[in-house]
C-alpha cells in the first residue's frame, strides 16, 4: 500500500496530517465519506473530494471538521465556500431498495467507490484515496488508506463528509414534504422515538429501509437507541 509507506488504520490528528503530507508528495489524494448509513429512511450519500493546498487552508480556517461536529448552518457555509473555491467533488447516492438488497455496508462502499472513480477521471497523475472507517473499498484500482475517524482527521475526508451530509439533508427535507407524517426533515439520521412511532402508526413509505424497520415493527417495547444498536444499524446486521 502506497509503496513503502503503510499508514495505520487508527492514529491521532498530528500523525494523520504528517502521513498525509508524505502521501501528497507522490499522489493526488481524494477523500471519501458517507452520510445516512444508520438512518431508517432515505439513501446513503457518498462523496469524494479533492482539495488543493490553498482550498484546504481556506476551509480549515472556516472550521472544517467531521460534519457531525459542525452545525447545519456551518455545514451549509462550508459547502457554499467549496463551490466558491472551485473544489472538485462527486457524489453517488444509493436508495433504500439497494440498501435492502445489498446490505447497507456493501451499498455504502459501492457508492463511495463510484464517487471516487468519477472524481478520479477529472484528475491527472498518480491518485490515491483516504477512506473513512475500517473497510477498504472493493474493486477500485487505486491505493487506499483506510482510517478510522478519517472524517475528523484528514481535510479532504472532512470535506467529503460535509458534501455528503449537506446533499442528503437537502434531499430528506424534500422527502419530508412528499411523505408527511414522518417528520423526515427532523428525523434524517439515526432512529428517534418520534420516527419509530410514526413508522409503527403509518407503516412504511417508499423510501423506508425494510431491513432496518422490521426490527422496530416486530416489537411492542419502547425503543431505546444505544451504542450497540448504532453499530448494528451502520453495519446492516
Amino acid at each position: 500500500m502506497f509503496d513503502d509507506l503503510i499508514p495505520p488504520m487508527r492514529c491521532e490528528r498530528n500523525e494523520a496530517l504528517e502521513i498525509l503530507g508524505k502521501l501528497k508528495k507522490r499522489w493526488k489524494i481524494i477523500g471519501t465519506d458517507e452520510a445516512g448509513r444508520g438512518a431508517l429512511a432515505g439513501p446513503v450519500s457518498a462523496a469524494a473530494v479533492y482539495l488543493t493546498d490553498e482550498q484546504e487552508e481556506a476551509l480549515n480556517a472556516m472550521g472544517l471538521r467531521d460534519s457531525k461536529r459542525i452545525s447545519p448552518n456551518g455545514r451549509e457555509k462550508l459547502f457554499s465556500a467549496m463551490k466558491d473555491l472551485g473544489v472538485m467533488w462527486r457524489v453517488r447516492m444509493v436508495d433504500s431498495e439497494m440498501i435492502d438488497s445489498e446490505n447497507v455496508l456493501n451499498a455504502s462502499l459501492q457508492a463511495m467507490g463510484e464517487a471516487v472513480t468519477r472524481l478520479e477521471r477529472n484528475l491527472t497523475g498518480k491518485i490515491g484515496c483516504v477512506v473513512d472507517g475500517n473497510e477498504r473499498i472493493p474493486d477500485i484500482d487505486m491505493e487506499q488508506w483506510v482510517l478510522i475517524r478519517g472524517d475528523d482527521l484528514i481535510p479532504c475526508v472532512s470535506a467529503a463528509s460535509v458534501v455528503a451530509k449537506v446533499l442528503r439533508d437537502r434531499l430528506m427535507t424534500i422527502y419530508s414534504k412528499k411523505y408527511p407524517g414522518y417528520d423526515l426533515e427532523r428525523n434524517k439520521g439515526y432512529p428517534t422515538q418520534r420516527h419509530i412511532n410514526a413508522v409503527r402508526g403509518l407503516g412504511l413509505s417508499e423510501i423506508h429501509r425494510r431491513t432496518f424497520c422490521r426490527r422496530i415493527m416486530n416489537t411492542d417495547r419502547r425503543y431505546k437507541f444505544n451504542a450497540a444498536d448504532k453499530r448494528k444499524y451502520r453495519s446492516g446486521i
